[in-house]
């Protein structure tokens, strides 16, 4: 049985909400441009690493999920503190591998991310979809 599971979703452009609007505040977004894996100019797919490109990381508690009859259970979740832990971990991680990158430091690569335990928005671009389902 799988212990994580990532989600990994080509982009030409993503927008994220992480905080919804609320009284007189706007709602926040983050964004990026082309992501993660994409295509180059000649339409080979390559990595961030290659074009550079950007990384929107978005928490996806539903990829824990189970089909039981007709409804969706998460029994198999981490908790929500654990969750948050291993959320800022990964995040952390990511942006430490692409700041020691010298390619992506001087390309400039953007890391954004969502925030835990919330609902969020999401509006994507693709010439996909292009999505990989990784387990670990």
């Amino acid at each position: 049985m799988p212990q994580a599971r990532a989600l990994l979703q080509q982009c030409l452009h993503a927008r994220l909400q992480v905080r919804p609007a609320e009284g007189d505040a706007e709602s926040q977004w983050v964004e990026v441009q082309r992501g993660l894996l994409s295509e180059a100019e000649n339409g080979k797919h390559v990595s961030i690493l290659d074009l550079p490109g950007n990384v929107l990381i978005i928490p996806q508690a539903t990829l824990g999920g189970r089909v039981k009859g007709r409804n969706m259970q998460y029994h198999s979740n981490s908790g929500k503190e654990e969750g948050l832990e291993l959320y800022s971990q990964f995040v952390t991680l990511c942006e430490k591998e692409l700041a020691a990158n010298s390619k992506c430091a001087e390309a400039g690569v953007v890391v954004e991310h969502g925030t835990y335990g919330n609902r969020q928005v999401l509006k994507l671009d693709t010439n996909g979809p292009y999505t990989h389902l990784i387990e670990f």
